[in-house]
């Protein structure tokens, strides 16, 4: 395994005689931060809009397909999206896959039924996964990793926006015009982002030696195994018990599929995903792990913390989205600290340390709510969680991308963006079995309910103290490589179409 990550020996390389400019990488990015807001934005309105929908269309036993399907066909098409980057040009992959999620966004407007609905999801759900993949390319394509730490504050707020705006633009939306206008909202902003990225956004056109070779047999082995997953994480512990057949015959089928993956990627000449990226360097590997284990803390807290304000403390439902408040403003002031250390000193190591220590903190302090747990004690382990997600995560999406080449850049974007939505749904389904087995056969409301909801919580957030555990052994057995990008590089924007990829 080698020490340092290996530089891509593409003939494109970076001139360091000319300077890049910093206001025009900042312009760029927050055309490239629009795709992943809206699709951040999407998830969380739809689910706020998904009763009125209901009423509207009918088919309250496949409402869930809306969900289960929109996810299954991000991951899916995930990798797939980022090794096409990979492959052509990074900048037309990603606006084709803004351009998918427009049209389909209209086509789940104006569905008829809920199979119509189903079915535009999940086509819009492909355009989602080019978006995610293809925002985190462009970033480390257009901002070498030395430098990363100068704009992860923005990428934070995007991000902090989206989670926190989602559920209040949902609720407004569907109030005031309609469940329909959840998905045409899409449109002014994916609007907006063509023409920036269109405009502004430049990159060089990238040589290949010889033809393309599409890996047909790794996207649909990997597919299926991803599939097989989410399905068996979204059904276990809700719709079948998790020693059910169902499940064992999903979850079975995923390791199968996933080995007959590994199989052919060691094989074929140009694989979907790599085995270099994972073989490379051993911070990539660590990187999965950290961005899987703090995905499934977030979704978990994002999920059961305002349910747990709301029915143990008393917290106002109308304002649920502002409950998450001190968590995403502490992830905020966490990772622009950390990027602006990380981009004057070149260490970074420390970060994802002390954030997976942080997020195993506020996670223990949450365990030991109960029903007459104040809200400062609620909010004071939230600010630990934000800590802890602002470190980790941003932190190891550069980590990752620094110990891969240039040229691996797309699918290992992808990678990342990959694990952290398996995380979630990991996580999601644990648990959701957690809280079913609390709650299942006693009152519906009352104090006995709050005692309920409360246990529920402990047992969730003291899983996941124990699974943080992971995410801190994998923080330290990080090995901290120079970082990539200390030299000045070629403009990336600006009035001409001289800009490049940064090595």
């Amino acid at each position: 395994m080698a020490d340092t990550p290996r530089q891509d020996p593409s003939p494109a390389a970076p001139d360091s005689a000319t300077v890049r400019r910093p206001v025009a990488v900042r312009w760029v990015l927050l055309g490239v931060l629009l795709a992943l807001l809206l699709s951040m934005l999407d998830g969380l309105i739809v689910g706020t809009a998904m009763p009125t929908v209901v009423k509207d269309l009918g088919g309250l036993d496949r409402m869930s397909w809306v969900v289960t399907g929109y996810t299954l066909a991000t991951a899916c098409s995930t990798p797939v999206w980022g090794k096409l980057g990979d492959l052509f040009d990074r900048k037309r992959v990603f606006l084709l896959s803004v351009a998918l999620f427009l049209v389909t966004s209209v086509a789940c407007g104006l569905a008829p039924s809920m199979n119509a609905l189903i079915v535009f999801r999940v086509v819009q759900g492909l355009g989602a996964g080019g978006m995610g993949a293809g925002a985190f390319a462009l970033i480390g394509a257009l901002v070498p990793p030395r430098e990363r730490g100068k704009y992860q504050g923005l990428t934070a707020a995007v991000m902090a926006v989206g989670q926190l705006g989602g559920p209040l633009v949902g609720g407004f939306v569907t109030g005031h015009l309609g469940w329909r206008w959840a998905f045409y909202v899409n449109v002014p902003v994916g609007l907006v982002c063509l023409a920036w990225c269109g405009l502004l956004l430049h990159l060089p056109a990238r040589e290949r030696q010889g033809a393309v070779r599409i890996d047909w047999a790794g996207i649909v082995l990997l597919s299926g195994a991803i599939s097989a997953f989410v399905m068996a994480a979204t059904w276990a512990g809700s719709t079948y018990a998790w020693a059910s057949w169902q499940i064992i015959c999903l979850g079975v089928l995923a390791v199968a599929l996933l080995v007959g993956f590994v199989a052919t990627e060691l094989r074929v000449a140009d694989p979907l995903m790599p085995p270099r990226v994972y073989t490379g360097h051993r911070n990539f590997p660590l990187s999965a792990v950290l961005l899987t284990v703090t995905g499934m803390a977030l979704f978990g807290a994002t999920l059961y913390l305002p349910l747990y304000q709301q029915v143990v403390q008393g917290a106002s439902a109308s304002h649920s989205g502002l409950l998450l408040l001190p968590m995403m403003i502490a992830t905020l002031v966490a990772t622009t600290v950390a990027g602006k250390v990380m981009s004057a000193t070149g260490r970074y190591k420390l970060f994802p340390v002390v954030g997976a220590a942080s997020m195993i903190a506020g996670m223990g302090l949450l365990s030991a709510a109960g029903t007459d747990t104040p809200h400062s004690l609620t909010t004071v382990a939230m600010i630990f969680l934000g800590i802890g997600s602002g470190f980790a995560m941003q932190m190891s999406n550069t980590i990752a991308q620094n110990s891969v080449e240039m040229r691996d850049l797309g699918a290992a974007s992808a990678a990342t963006n990959l694990f952290r939505t398996l995380g979630g749904s990991l996580g999601l389904a644990i648990f959701a079995s957690l809280f079913t087995s609390s709650v299942q056969g006693g009152p519906a409301r009352g104090p006995a309910y709050a005692e309920h909801v409360a246990h529920a919580t402990h047992l969730i957030f003291l899983v996941g103290a124990c699974v943080g555990a992971a995410a801190f052994l994998a923080a330290l057995a990080i090995e901290e490589v120079p970082l990539r990008g200390k030299e000045p590089t070629k403009p990336v924007a600006g009035s001409g179409r001289g800009a490049t990829e940064t090595a």
